[in-house]
C-alpha cells in the first residue's frame, strides 16, 4: 500500500510485516495434516542449537522420490489412471498390493504452483543426477522467480491474484 518510501509510515510497515507472518501461519496450518513434509525447519537439539537447519520442501519431496530404500511415501499419493491401476486399487482393500512408487518411472514431472527459482531447479537436477541417474526430470512452474519477484509476491495484497509486475 506504499508507492514510495516517502509515504511509508510505521503503521504501514507493521501491517506489511503482520501480513507476511499471517501468510506464514496460513502455510503452516495447511501443512499441519502432513506427516512427512510438515516443516522446512529442523530446530536441532536442546544442547546444540547451532545444528538447526533449513531444508526446502522441494528438496524433501525429491529426496523422498529418489530414496533408494523405497519406503512407501507417506505424503505422496498415487492416483489411479487406468483400468489396471483401478483394479489394483480395488484389490488393495482385500490384500497387500504395493502402490507404485514415484521413483519407478523414468520420467519425473514436477509442477510448482506459485513459482520456482533457478537455484531450486538446479538443486532438483543435481539431486536426481546423484540419487537416480538415468531419470529425466521436467520442472514446470507458474512463474520463474527472481529474488525481487519473490519479495513482491510475499508482499502482494492478494496472493491469488498478485499485482506484482512479474
Amino acid at each position: 500500500g506504499c508507492d514510495s518510501s516517502l509515504n511509508l509510515s510505521s503503521q504501514k510497515a507493521t501491517d506489511a510485516v503482520d501480513g507476511v507472518f499471517q501468510s506464514l501461519r496460513d502455510i503452516a496450518r495447511v501443512r499441519m495434516h502432513m506427516k512427512q513434509f510438515n516443516s522446512i525447519h529442523n530446530p536441532g537439539s536442546n544442547t546444540h542449537q547451532a545444528s538447526a537447519s533449513y531444508k526446502p520442501l522441494l528438496k524433501q519431496v525429491v529426496e523422498e522420490i529418489c530414496n533408494p530404500d523405497r519406503p512407501d511415501p507417506v505424503d505422496i499419493e498415487h492416483m489411479s489412471s487406468g483400468l489396471t491401476d483401478l483394479l489394483k486399487t480395488g484389490f488393495s482393500m482385500f490384500m497387500k498390493v504395493n502402490r507404485p512408487h514415484p521413483g519407478d518411472h523414468p520420467l519425473l514431472i514436477i509442477f510448482m504452483v506459485g513459482g520456482v527459482s533457478v537455484s531450486e531447479v538446479k538443486m532438483v537436477k543435481d539431486l536426481v543426477a546423484t540419487r537416480k541417474p538415468g531419470t529425466q526430470v521436467i520442472v514446470l512452474s507458474s512463474v520463474l522467480l527472481t529474488p525481487h519477484s519473490a519479495i513482491e509476491l510475499l508482499f502482494a495484497p492478494d496472493h491469488l491474484q498478485p499485482d506484482a509486475d512479474i
